[in-house]
C-alpha cells in the first residue's frame, strides 16, 4: 500500500507543529467544558479535524452507556452536519453497529480495531491501531470495497473516497469509538498526520469522559437543588397544600436536561397545579402520586417541542430518579397535610363538643332554677284569669302572661332536652313509619311554600330502640328548618337507609345553604340566622342533643346558594350509657 511518505502537505510545515496540536487540545477541552449539547460538542470536534487534516469528511461513532452517538460533517458547506442516536441498555456487552451498510469486511475491520484485535504487522496498521492509506485500493486484500450509494450514518466507504484513515478514541479504561477521515484526494494523510490525529483522538476521549462527567455533575446538582427547594417548601409551617404543591411544580422544570422546553403539573384528586407555560407535552414522563396506599394523582414532567432519544424517551435514566423521588416526597406532605387537616377538625370537634356540654350544663341549670318561678307566675296568672270580675283589658293582659309563661315553659323544655336531663322513653321505633307519620302533618305546609316533597326510604323496615317522640322532634325540627331556608321553593328530600349495625336519615333541601362562618355555630343554643320572631335558635341544638343522647352523630353538608343535607347516623341498640339519656354533653 502507499504509505503516503512524502506526500501530500509536509507535515512539517504545519500540521504537526507542537504549538499548533496544543492550541487544537486546548480547544477541544475548553469546548468540552463549555457545557453545550452532545450534538453541537461532536460537529465541533469533527470540524477541528477536517480543518487540521485538510480531509472532505469526518465521522464519528461513539458508544456511551448504552446509546450509540453517529455524527458526520463534510467540507462541503451545501451538505448539513448529520447527527443520531441509537438507543440502547445500560451495562457492559451493550453492541454497537459501527458501519452503515452491509459490508461486513467494513464491520469486522472496525469492531477488531475498536476491540484492539489489530495485526500491527499489516503496513495500513499503525502501533497504536489504527488504519490508513493514502489509496483505498491498496486494501483490497482486506475485502473492503466502496458502498454503492447510501446515505446512513455510520463508517462506510464512498465510491470518491481515496485516501481512509480509522482512528480508535479511548478513554483510560476502554476504547469507546472511532473517527473516520475520508478525502478524494490520494496520499492526503501522511504518517506523521496519522500520529498527531492519534494524539487528537486521545484527547478526544479525554474531552469526552470529561463532559460525560460534568453533565453527570450538572444534572446532579439540578436534582439536588429541586428536592433542596422542595425540603424548604415543606418546612415552611404556614404554607396550604395547595401552596405547597403549585411551588412545588415550578421547581421541577429546571431539574431537566432541557429547562427551557420543559413543563410541569401537579394532578392531586379534581385539582390541578401547573407551571405557567404548561400546554399538552409531545414527551413527558409521570410518576403516581401514592397517598394513604392508594393513587390519588401523578406528577408529570414533559417537553414542548421533540427532543432526541435518551435512555426513557428523551429523559435520562437519573431525571425518572429524580421524578420518583419528588412523587414520594409529595405524597408525603400531602398526607402530613391531609393528617394535620384532619387533626385539626378533631380538635374543633373536640373543642365544640366541650363547649356544648358548658352550655348543657349551664342550660340545665338555668331551666331548673326557671322552672319553679316560672310555675308560679303561669299557677296565679291561670287562677287570676279565672276571675269573673275581671275587665276586658285586664283578661287580655292575664291571658298575655299566660301565653308568654307557656312559650318560656316550651324554651325551658327545648334546653333539658338538649342538655340531655329529659329521661327518654324507649322502645322499638321502625324509621320509615316515623318519616311517614312526621311527614302527615308537614306535607301541606311544604305545598302551601312551594316545596316538592321527596321520599327515598329504604325497601325494609329501618328499626332502632329509642324514643320515638323524640326522634319526631328531630325529623319535625330539620324539615321546618329545611323549609324556612326555602322562601321561594325548592325540593326536599327525606331519606332513610340501614348499614349494618347503624341507621341513617337524611334530610336534604335545595334552599339558601349556610356559610362557613355560620356552619361552626349552628348547634350552638341560641343561635340563628333568621328575623327574631321566626325562631328561638333552639332547633338545631336540640336535634343534636336527642341525636346524641341516642349514640349518635350528625353529619351536614351545605353549599351556599345550592342547599344543605343533614345525615343522621345512629346505632340500632344505644349503649348503657346512652338509655339513662342523663349524661351531660
Amino acid at each position: 500500500m502507499e504509505t503516503g511518505s512524502g506526500q501530500g502537505k509536509k507535515a512539517s510545515d504545519q500540521l504537526t507543529q507542537p504549538a499548533r496540536v496544543r492550541t487544537l487540545t486546548s480547544r477541544i477541552l475548553e469546548f468540552a467544558d463549555s457545557g453545550v449539547p452532545r450534538a453541537q460538542f461532536l460537529k465541533e470536534l469533527a470540524r477541528i479535524m477536517i480543518d487540521f487534516t485538510g480531509c472532505d469528511i469526518a465521522r464519528l461513532v461513539l458508544k456511551d452507556e448504552g446509546r450509540c452517538y453517529r455524527c458526520e460533517l463534510t467540507r462541503d458547506p451545501a451538505k448539513p452536519f448529520r447527527f443520531d442516536v441509537l438507543p440502547g441498555s445500560r451495562g457492559e456487552g451493550t453492541t454497537v453497529t459501527w458501519s452503515s451498510g452491509s459490508d461486513d469486511a467494513l464491520e469486522r475491520l472496525c469492531d477488531n480495531i475498536v476491540n484492539k484485535r489489530t495485526d500491527a504487522s499489516a503496513l495500513w496498521f499503525t502501533p497504536h491501531g489504527s488504519l490508513w492509506t493514502g489509496n483505498i485500493d491498496a486494501l483490497s486484500e482486506t475485502g473492503l470495497r466502496r458502498s454503492a450509494g447510501g446515505g446512513g450514518l455510520g463508517i462506510r466507504i464512498e465510491e470518491d473516497c481515496i485516501s481512509f484513515a480509522l482512528i480508535p478514541i479511548e478513554t483510560r479504561q476502554e476504547r469507546i469509538g472511532l473517527l473516520q477521515l475520508s478525502s478524494s484526494r490520494e496520499n492526503r494523510f501522511g504518517v506523521e498526520e496519522v500520529e498527531t490525529c492519534e494524539q487528537l483522538s486521545q484527547t478526544l476521549g479525554v474531552a469526552l469522559a470529561h463532559r460525560r462527567l460534568q453533565l453527570a455533575l450538572r444534572e446532579r446538582v439540578k436534582e439536588l437543588t429541586c428536592l433542596y427547594g422542595i425540603a424548604r417548601l415543606a418546612a415552611q409551617p404556614e404554607i396550604s397544600l395547595d401552596q405547597l404543591l403549585q411551588k412545588t411544580v415550578e421547581l421541577l422544570p429546571p431539574g431537566w436536561l432541557y429547562p427551557d422546553s420543559a413543563c410541569a403539573r401537579i394532578v392531586l384528586g379534581d385539582r390541578t397545579f401547573a407551571t405557567g407555560n404548561y400546554r399538552k407535552a409531545v414527551q413527558s414522563m409521570r410518576a403516581d402520586l401514592a397517598v394513604n396506599g392508594k393513587v390519588a394523582g401523578f406528577v408529570e414532567v414533559g417537553y414542548i417541542w421533540e427532543k432526541p432519544q435518551l435512555d426513557e424517551g428523551p429523559f435520562l435514566s437519573e431525571e425518572r430518579n429524580l421524578i420518583d423521588t419528588v412523587a414520594r416526597e409529595v405524597s408525603v406532605q400531602v398526607e402530613q397535610k391531609q393528617a394535620e387537616d384532619e387533626r385539626s377538625r378533631l380538635e374543633e370537634q373536640l373543642l365544640h363538643a366541650d363547649r356544648l356540654a358548658t352550655i348543657g350544663q349551664l342550660g340545665a341549670g338555668l331551666a331548673h332554677e326557671l322552672n319553679e318561678p316560672l310555675a308560679n307566675i303561669l299557677g296565679f296568672a291561670q287562677l287570676a284569669n279565672k276571675d269573673r270580675n275581671l275587665t276586658g283589658q285586664t283578661r287580655q293582659d292575664v291571658g298575655k302572661i299566660v301565653s308568654a309563661a307557656l312559650h318560656a315553659r316550651e324554651v325551658i323544655s327545648k334546653l333539658l332536652v338538649f342538655a340531655r336531663e329529659t329521661k327518654p322513653e324507649i322502645s322499638l321505633v321502625d324509621l320509615n313509619e316515623l318519616v311517614e307519620d312526621g311527614l302527615h302533618f308537614l306535607q301541606s305546609r311544604c305545598a302551601k311554600a312551594g316545596i316538592e316533597l321527596k321520599r327515598d326510604l329504604f325497601e325494609e323496615p329501618v328499626e332502632l330502640t329509642a324514643d320515638r317522640s323524640q326522634l319526631l322532634q328531630v325529623l319535625t325540627n330539620l324539615v321546618v328548618n329545611s323549609i324556612q331556608a326555602m322562601p321561594d321553593g325548592g325540593q326536599l328530600t327525606i331519606s332513610t337507609a340501614a348499614d349494618g349495625n347503624d341507621v341513617l336519615l337524611a334530610v336534604e333541601d335545595t334552599g339558601i345553604g349556610i356559610n362557613n362562618e355560620a356552619m361552626r355555630d349552628i348547634f350552638n343554643p341560641f343561635f340563628t340566622t333568621k328575623d327574631v320572631d321566626q325562631g328561638t335558635g333552639l332547633g338545631l341544638s336540640v336535634v343534636h342533643g336527642i341525636v346524641t343522647s341516642h349514640g349518635g352523630t350528625i353529619d351536614v353538608e351545605s353549599e351556599v346558594g345550592r342547599g344543605t343535607k343533614f345525615t343522621i347516623r345512629m346505632p340500632v341498640q344505644p349503649g348503657p350509657d346512652n338509655r339513662r339519656g342523663n349524661q351531660h354533653g
